[in-house]
């Protein structure tokens, strides 16, 4: 399981002309799902995200948690993070997770965040997208489980 994150002032998701999700400061979570991955790796992709020190504290350093810094997650689907791009000049996505099987892990992965009282807004599963987001820094990092 793979999480691109993103630092973001704000950050929404329109699908259709209408704002499906939309957040104010926190981070932008692109979820890809790959085959083989099950609930452990997205509990502990999720504590990678949420627990992840890249907000500033009052000294300018990155030391707080989104939590810790009062922002939410902006979570979207996005099977193209699993795709091998290893040969050629078109990518394979063979290793990402059949469809279904995707959405559950990714409607688990949201549930779980907000259990965990983040405040978490969502794109839509297999939906076309539109993501727009002011980056804050730029920060953005690569993590896996």
């Amino acid at each position: 399981m793979i999480a691109l994150i993103q630092r973001v002032a704000e950050a929404s998701v329109t699908v259709d002309g209408e704002v499906a999700g939309a957040i104010e400061g926190g981070l932008l979570v692109l979820l890809g799902v790959e085959q083989g991955d099950d609930e452990a790796k997205a509990d502990k992709l999720l504590h990678k995200v949420s627990g992840y020190r890249i907000f500033s504290d009052e000294n300018g350093k990155m030391n707080l948690n989104v939590s810790q810094a009062g922002g939410s997650l902006l979570v979207v689907s996005q099977f193209t993070l699993a795709a091998d791009t290893g040969k050629g000049m078109r990518p394979s996505f063979s290793g990402g997770a059949h469809p279904a099987e995707a959405e559950r892990l990714y409607e688990y992965f949201v549930a779980r965040a907000r259990a965990n009282g983040l405040p978490t807004e969502t794109g839509r599963f297999a939906a076309d997208m539109k993501v727009r987001l002011l980056n804050d820094g730029p920060v953005t990092f690569w993590l896996q489980a």
